[in-house]
């Protein structure tokens, strides 16, 4: 066994502490690991397990506000399956996992306070603000600090784009990255206060459906309805972003959320088919390859991207059988 990756693992039973209520229910329980929070954003995440869960796959979701540890807590073995970006940790420490789904793309805006840098060449030296280290937005913004020919001062880390705005809005950040909602909901509160800088016109995966690669080996069967169900939707939500509204409703599931925030889910999911942030299709090789060319440019995989092999980061063949199945 890799040497790194028992370091990987002896990391995970310190940090994933959040399993500790994610003990299986019995050996047939799928155990999800959620490398964010369940939100409207991750409400379609939530439907396709459900749906799989009509068809015998019983699963428990666990939730973790960093996505390093659901990703630890997959190749650690206290989950079978993750949605997050494990790339970097896959390549680093050849843990045993792979990718089977694109669940969405990083369509993510640079946003700042106009007064104090209106564009990117005023935020050379400056501080930033991120969601996570290692995180997307990180890799965004190295990229587009690269591309401007720029370096940033001090790194900043603050979970959730709705939190980087409330200290966008307070003063308390200068510049960070913003998920697609939550631009729309600064220009909203902010107005022209703050300004949207160039930013990235082909979007790379931001969370994706991946497994160990033991635990696939042994549960065909599952594996086969978890990505046909996500498949499926993502399909569905393709031609009608409207279903994931009714498969709430249908299941009441973010039930204690306020009614104003569940009114915009269908808005939300219109909004990111139209940005490009669900691609419906669900990836396959051309997403690992543009994946590839984002990630190195970031610096979160080594290159050259045209030299890593698709096989060594997914598992295209669940996907590709649904597809089939299915007819996309």
């Amino acid at each position: 066994m890799n040497a790194s990756w028992n370091a990987v693992r002896r990391l995970a039973l310190i940090g994933a502490t959040g399993l500790a209520l994610a003990a299986p229910a019995s050996a047939q329980t799928v155990q999800v690991a959620l490398g964010d929070t369940i939100s409207v954003e991750t409400l379609a995440v939530v439907i396709a397990f459900e749906r799989a869960k009509e068809r015998g796959v019983d699963f428990k979701l666990t939730s973790f506000s960093k996505e390093d540890l659901a990703i630890q807590a997959v190749v650690n073995g206290q989950a079978d399956i993750g949605v997050a970006t494990p790339y970097s940790i896959m390549q680093k420490t050849k843990a045993p996992v792979r990718n089977l789904f694109q669940v969405t793309r990083l369509v993510f805006f640079a946003v700042a306070d106009k007064s104090a840098h209106p564009d990117w060449k005023s935020l050379d030296g400056a501080t930033m603000t991120f969601h996570a280290r290692g995180s997307g937005t990180e890799a965004i913004g190295n990229i587009l600090a690269k591309r401007n020919n720029i370096s940033f001062g001090q790194r900043n880390y603050v979970a959730g784009s709705e939190n980087r705005i409330v200290a966008l809005l307070n003063g308390q950040i200068k510049a960070t990255i913003l998920d697609l909602a939550n631009t729309n909901k600064l220009r909203e509160k902010g107005g022209d206060k703050f300004v949207i800088l160039p930013s990235l016109d082909n979007p790379a995966s931001d969370e994706i459906l991946f497994a160990r690669t033991d635990w696939m080996d042994k549960n065909g069967a599952k594996l086969d309805i978890i990505v046909e169900e996500f498949t499926r939707l993502w399909a569905e939500m393709g031609k009608d972003p409207g279903v994931i509204e009714r498969e709430r409703a249908k299941r009441n599931l973010l039930k204690d959320l306020p009614k104003e925030v569940l009114a915009d889910v269908t808005k939300f999911y219109t909004d990111g088919l139209k940005a490009g942030m669900f691609n419906p299709s669900g990836g396959g090789a051309a997403a690992a390859k543009a994946d590839f060319e984002f990630y190195t440019e970031a610096g979160q995989l080594e290159g050259p991207a045209d030299k890593l092999r698709i096989e060594d980061f997914w598992n295209l063949a669940p996907l590709e059988k649904a597809s089939r199945k299915i007819g996309s």
